[in-house]
């Protein structure tokens, strides 16, 4: 019996979704690291942290975007301080559901927000 690549890539991601310490977001929704990736881009290193957030569509926006600047400030920032090379940015995406990196699920719910990294600090780049 062969198992589709897609089942196997959901498998896959599922067993990656590792606690990240995210469950104390400021809205409170259940939040937890699936993947971070590396891209090399034209201005330089850009990271992808990835989350699972099974509620995210019921907060509203403003709440999102503060617990994705709260993922950067608090969980993000503290782990790239030593990195070398250093990222430029950094982007925060949260899902409702595990969905392979750079697939369109229509009945998942995901949001992306990136930050350019100043002093120490996520600042937040309006797409």
């Amino acid at each position: 019996m062969t198992v589709p690549r897609n089942i196997l890539a959901c498998l896959f991601v599922a067993v990656l979704v590792l606690p990240a310490r995210a469950d104390e977001v400021p809205s409170g929704q259940p939040v937890s690291r699936i993947e971070v990736i590396e891209e090399q881009a034209l201005g330089g290193l850009v990271l992808r942290y990835r989350f699972l957030a099974p509620e995210a569509a019921a907060v509203d926006f403003e709440a999102r975007l503060e617990d994705m600047a709260h993922l950067c400030d608090s969980i993000i920032l503290p782990e790239i301080q030593t990195r070398s090379p250093a990222p430029v940015r950094v982007v925060v995406s949260l899902s409702e559901a595990p969905v392979v990196f750079g697939a369109r699920d229509p009945a998942t719910a995901q949001f992306f927000e990136a930050y350019r990294l100043e002093d120490s600090r996520c600042i937040w780049e309006a797409f």
